[in-house]
């Protein structure tokens, strides 16, 4: 029975229910620590994500103006300086403390739904199939908080030019003022189904894909285990470091390739000019007018930029947020 007991142990995810720790107390930690991991994960993949937005966003009826993510690198570059590909990140910093402290907290609310809906008792850890939905549930609510934030960025990112003039860089207020002077309150989320299958799915995958790898690294760590002593004290440490790098890489690589096609049509949603005469499209629409244009490859360009600019990223926002839970719990 106490053999039993240790493997069960050292088989959980890291996502474990917390006895003596008030709900209060927990979504502080969700807000503060996912806000500050979201920061940190956000300027290692910024550049990264300028990159991928003009990729996805470039028109349809031009010839296309860069042949791939290093063509885009090396003009904008060129044109901006590296600073360049900074430009817009107030926004985002923003959006990253608001997106990653949103999905602890309501993966946090979607493990207590599991709970309260009697599927398990509240001693037993939860499986890796409820992992999956928790994340699901987690990104579906954290897409309406996520829209709005990820329009302004886009259109900072892209700018578009007025009257045939260059382009300039608007302001985070200017393109506030911009959306709500054309298209009202409802303007800002323009773009929201994209965000929502990317992040409903996505995310499930985000949080199922490190729950996977940290259950499968615990199993391993567990067999090479010499002795029952051994055993117990790995059932409650954390992994090392490369083994946490590596699953919080899993979930950013799974997350940004299985739903990256949603993302695509979001980007060129909200990259569109606002006002004048142009209607804006639908999902579906911008959808089927890509599909029309360039067919499956255009759903998918700048995904692998995005994929590798995603696995650092993703590690250190897990490795961040599950150093800050461990060690700083409040």
């Amino acid at each position: 029975m106490a053999t039993t007991e240790v493997q069960n142990t050292a088989a959980k995810p890291s996502q474990n229910p917390v006895k003596g720790r008030s709900a209060a107390k927990e979504s502080i930690e969700d807000i503060i620590y996912g806000s500050v991991a979201g920061i940190v994960g956000k300027y290692i993949e910024y550049p990264f994500d300028t990159v991928k937005v003009r990729l996805q966003s470039q028109p349809d009826h031009l010839p296309l103006r860069y042949t791939g993510p290093l063509d885009c690198f090396r003009q904008s570059i060129k044109a901006d300086g590296f600073l360049g590909l900074y430009r817009g990140i107030s926004a985002p910093l923003f959006g990253a403390a608001a997106e990653t402290s949103s999905l602890f907290f309501f993966e946090r609310i979607g493990r207590e739904v599991v709970y309260a809906s009697g599927y398990l008792s509240q001693d037993r850890v939860l499986p890796l199939s409820a992992l999956w939905f928790t994340g699901a549930f987690a990104g579906a609510f954290t897409s309406f908080v996520l829209t709005p934030i990820e329009l302004v960025k886009c259109k900072i990112q892209v700018p578009t030019s007025k009257d045939g003039a260059p382009p300039k860089t608007p302001s985070v207020m200017s393109v506030i003022r911009d959306v709500y002077k054309h298209e009202g309150v409802r303007g800002f989320w323009h773009g929201q189904m994209g965000t929502f299958l990317r992040e409903s799915g996505g995310c499930a995958a985000w949080f199922g894909s490190k729950e996977t790898t940290t259950k499968m690294f615990h199993l391993l760590n567990e067999k090479s285990a010499t002795s029952q002593m051994e055993k117990d004290l790995l059932a409650t440490e954390a992994l090392p470091l490369w083994q946490q790098a590596v699953a919080g890489a899993s979930a950013g690589m799974s997350y940004n390739f299985l739903f990256f096609p949603a993302d695509t049509v979001k980007s060129r949603m909200q990259t569109a000019p606002v006002g004048g005469s142009r209607q804006n499209k639908s999902f579906w629409q911008e959808g089927k007018a890509l599909w029309n244009q360039h067919g499956l490859r255009g759903f998918y360009r700048g995904c692998g930029i995005t994929v590798l600019r995603s696995a650092p990223s993703s590690a250190f926002i897990f490795m961040v947020f599950d150093g800050l839970k461990r060690y700083l719990p409040m």
